[in-house]
C-alpha cells in the first residue's frame, strides 16, 4: 500500500428496525495517505460519523472491508512499512494493535471522559497499558497537557471543572498519549464557540504538521475543511459524490447536492 496506511473498499452498513433497514454508509471507497488530512463533509444523516465508527470498529460492517497499515517495531524504532491489519476481520489481539495507531476525539468531549476520573486519569489510561507508572506516567500526562496548552494542574480536575475547550484539549491530549499515526475527529470543534473553534483547529494544525499526523476531519463547515484538509469527500444519503481539493469542492463543485451545501454553509 506504499504510503497508504488505510484503505476502505465498498463498505456498507445496514441498520435495520423492525421489518424495514436502510443503509446509512453504502458502498464507500477510498485511501488515505500518510500525513494527509481527507475531509468527510455532509448533512445530518449522510452517514459520514457512521463511517468513522465504522473505522475504529465501533460498529461492524455489513459489507466491505478496511485495511490500515500498523507501523512494525525494529530494535526499538517503527518501521515505515508495517503489517497492513484488515479491521472488518481482526480479533481482539489486532485490534488491541489498531487502537495503539488509531484513536478518535468525539464531539462532545465531556461525554468521552469518565465523570468519576480526573482528566489526568483519563489521559494516562493509555500510558498505564503500556506499562508506564509513577512519576514517568505524571511527567508524560503533564507533557501532553502542554503541548495541547494546558497547565499540569489540568490532570487534577475533573471534566465538569473544566471549560468545553479545555475538555477537547485535554482529549486530544489522550488521545496523543498512545502516539497514534491518524486521528479521527468527528465533529470534534462543532460543540465549541466561535473563538475557541479557531484555537482547538490552530491546536491540530500545529499537530498535524510537528508529528506527521493523518487525519480524517468529520464536519459540517466547509470553512473549516477548506482551512484545513487535503482532500475532500462529500457524502449524502450514505454514498460519496464527489470528490477534490477543498478549493475544488468550494469553488468549482459539479454535483448539485455540493452546491447546496456550498451555498448554504458559505452563504454565497
Amino acid at each position: 500500500m506504499t504510503d497508504i496506511i488505510l484503505k476502505a473498499e465498498k463498505l456498507k452498513r445496514v441498520f435495520t428496525s423492525g421489518k424495514s433497514s436502510f443503509a446509512a454508509v453504502d458502498q464507500v471507497s477510498f485511501e488515505l495517505k500518510k500525513g494527509e488530512c481527507l475531509g468527510i463533509v455532509g448533512e445530518s444523516g449522510s452517514g459520514k460519523s457512521t463511517v468513522a465508527r465504522l473505522i475504529t470498529g465501533l460498529l461492524p460492517c455489513s459489507e466491505g472491508e478496511i485495511l490500515f497499515v500498523v507501523p512494525e517495531k525494529t530494535n526499538g524504532l517503527h518501521r515505515e512499512d508495517g503489517s497492513c491489519i484488515n479491521i472488518t476481520q481482526a480479533g481482539k489481539r489486532e485490534l488491541r494493535k489498531v487502537y495503539r495507531h488509531m484513536q478518535m476525539i468525539f464531539q462532545t468531549p465531556t461525554e468521552s471522559f469518565d465523570p468519576r476520573r480526573t482528566l489526568g486519569d483519563g489521559i494516562g489510561e493509555s500510558l498505564r497499558n503500556m506499562g508506564i507508572k509513577g512519576l514517568e506516567l505524571k511527567k508524560r500526562v503533564d507533557n501532553l497537557l502542554e503541548i495541547c496548552g494546558l497547565s499540569s494542574e489540568f490532570a487534577l480536575r475533573y471534566p465538569h471543572q473544566v471549560s468545553g475547550g479545555q475538555c477537547q484539549r485535554a482529549a486530544i491530549a489522550r488521545a496523543l498519549a498512545a502516539e497514534p499515526q491518524l486521528l479521527i475527529c468527528d465533529e470534534a470543534t462543532s460543540a465549541l464557540d466561535v473563538t475557541v473553534q479557531k484555537q482547538i483547529m490552530e491546536l491540530l494544525m500545529k499537530l498535524k504538521q510537528e508529528q506527521n499526523l493523518s487525519v480524517i476531519f468529520i464536519c459540517h463547515d466547509l470553512a473549516l475543511v477548506q482551512m484545513f484538509c487535503d482532500r475532500v469527500l462529500v457524502m449524502n444519503q450514505g454514498r460519496i459524490v464527489e470528490t477534490g481539493t477543498p478549493d475544488q469542492i468550494i469553488d468549482s463543485p459539479r454535483e448539485e447536492y455540493t452546491r447546496m451545501l456550498v451555498d448554504a454553509v458559505l452563504d454565497i
